[in-house]
């Protein structure tokens, strides 16, 4: 199983997308700062959004599609109504 997933910055707010085989792992993996720059740099992280596929270059161009700006837009829409539908509970 393929994750593409999306990260949240709890120091500041910024997104981070990503795909991976081990989705449990990875996070733990950009928490602790092995993540690359940006993750090392603005962790600590909360997993906001993710999405599951049996094929690894679909779920790759798929987080190629939310790295475009429609893409973008999409996953900040998402957050949006889940962050409404949370406060409305």
């Amino acid at each position: 199983m393929w994750h593409v997933y999306v990260l949240k910055s709890l120091l500041n707010g910024k997104l981070y997308t990503g795909y991976t085989g081990n989705l449990e792992r990875r996070l733990k993996e950009h928490n602790a700062g092995r993540g690359g720059r940006f993750t090392k740099l603005n962790k600590p992280f909360e997993l906001v959004y993710k999405e599951e596929f049996d094929d690894k270059y679909v779920a790759a161009k798929r987080e190629r599609e939310l790295k475009t700006s429609k893409g973008r837009y999409f996953v900040k829409k998402i957050l949006k109504n889940n962050e409404e539908r949370n406060r409305i509970a």
